[in-house]
């Protein structure tokens, strides 16, 4: 189960037959997202487990499992925040319990990123939607 978001960049991936563009696309994501402020940029809000700065802050309305999700995200490095702005996609606007169904290896698969992710890249993701999902998991009480 993946959002409409989420559906559209897959689509973009399918007609974008070079890894290059597909890797420019994601990039491009990451530009047209939100920066998160300076002021939440803090040790709470820190994702462990990455090469590069990352940091997601939730937001959350509503209460228990029926709670809409949603986060802003930033990094210091732009495939990183490009990835951020794919796990928006993937999501964002979802309820709580929608959000702990998500089987976002499945998902993330079907953009090919597992391939041409350097390892390093690959475990900051993983460490991202870990926190996403002890967030939403948080949330749900």
């Amino acid at each position: 189960m993946a959002s409409e978001r989420f559906e559209e960049i897959a689509d973009t991936f399918e007609f974008l037959d070079d890894w290059e563009d597909r890797y420019r696309h994601v990039i491009e994501l990451g530009k047209a997202m939100e920066p998160l402020p300076e002021a939440m940029r803090v040790p709470a809000t820190k994702v462990d487990g990455c090469a590069s700065q990352v940091w997601i802050m939730p937001r959350i309305e509503g209460q228990g499992p029926e709670a809409r999700f949603d986060f802003q995200g930033e990094s210091d490095a732009m495939i990183v925040r490009g990835l951020i702005a794919v796990l928006h996609a993937l999501y964002a606007g979802l309820s709580i319990a929608e959000v702990l169904a998500v089987d976002p290896r499945a998902e993330l698969a079907r953009l090919g990123l597992n391939d041409h992710l350097s390892a390093q890249r690959s475990n900051g993701l993983r460490a991202m939607v870990e926190r996403i999902h002890l967030l939403a998991a948080k949330a749900r009480g």
